[in-house]
């Protein structure tokens, strides 16, 4: 039987990077039959990695069976993973989130949940001694989770030891983190290819907030007018992709990473009412300029409140 490994749906860097790398680490030094599989499309800056570093994109799943045995990577949350994953034979959760709680496992199983900044960090430490033994593919999909999920180190999530580790592989791989980087958000900034709805959904977590059921969406780019100029479609998109999605708000917030500000689109008087109960700022137009809001998940979500 071979493994499934595979992230949250609309996979990011490390939600595509980090199921191949530790497909390599259980079938290479383990001796475990296991292959990477995605639950969508990756994303701009995602496909990009793939093609930098000619990793083959993996098979893109909709759905697991009760026979199938899983690695879960990047997320432990139940409403980001297929309908079916309780049924599944769920082996391992390597993340590095809040635990959600709602999966039921057919067993005991190896949990490893940690506060830093990467998945793929995580991976690094669990590997040990046998990090030598990865190839260059496999260390420069490691650097461009913790370069993406990091922010180049820009993100409040980074820890000492997620910089470090970046540094010490692309000191092995001869690599300058300042360029490499600036050619990761360039890819990820292009998001003119994109539908509205597309947009909203790319980088899209859902989380329930006193009863209200959000759609939590955020968009990091070095070139935030891109996605502004279209903030009149994409705050008339938003009401069809709560309804699609059985939400009751989208709330985008467009992270300019050089700026290290986020930019919350405002569509209704329950968004207005969200922001200022939960970030302490007055509202009058149709967006709000959030000074150091960079991050979703230690800024954004904890933050949250009607």
């Amino acid at each position: 039987m071979t493994i499934k490994v595979f992230g949250h749906k609309s996979p990011d860097t490390d939600s595509t990077g980090s199921p191949i790398i530790w497909a390599w680490y259980l079938s290479e030094v383990k001796g475990t039959p296991a292959k990477p599989v995605l639950l969508g499309e990756p994303n701009t800056e995602a496909a990009f990695v793939l093609k930098r570093w000619d990793l083959a994109k993996p098979e893109i799943i909709t759905d697991v069976a009760a026979g199938d045995t899983c690695v879960v990577v990047d997320t432990n949350n139940p409403a980001e993973l297929p309908a079916s994953i309780n049924d599944a034979n769920v082996v391992q959760i390597i993340d590095h989130h809040l635990l959600a709680g709602g999966l039921k496992t057919k067993g005991p199983i190896d949990i490893t949940i940690r506060p830093l900044a990467c998945t793929a960090t995580i991976m690094h430490d669990l590997m040990g001694d046998d990090t030598h033994r990865m190839p260059d593919s496999i260390k420069c999909a490691m650097l461009s989770c913790i370069l993406s999920d990091t922010l180049e180190f820009r993100s409040p999530t980074t820890t000492p030891h997620d910089r470090a580790v970046a540094e010490k592989l692309a000191g092995e791989l001869g690599i300058s983190i300042p360029e490499y980087a600036a050619e990761l958000f360039a890819a990820k900034s292009d998001v003119s290819a994109f539908s509205d709805a597309e947009l909203l959904r790319m980088d899209s977590k859902e989380y329930t907030v006193e009863g209200v059921d959000l759609r939590v969406s955020v968009l990091e780019t070095t070139s935030p007018k891109m996605v502004l100029d279209r903030k009149d479609s994409l705050m008339a998109s938003m009401a069809d992709v709560a309804k699609e999605d059985g939400a009751d708000q989208v709330l985008l917030f467009v992270v300019d990473i050089i700026k290290e500000e986020a930019t919350l689109l405002v569509p209704n008087e329950t968004v207005k009412k969200i922001a200022e109960a939960s970030f302490g700022c007055t509202v009058s137009g149709d967006t709000v300029v959030l000074p150091g809001i960079m991050s979703r998940k230690k800024q954004i979500i904890p933050a949250l409140k009607m």
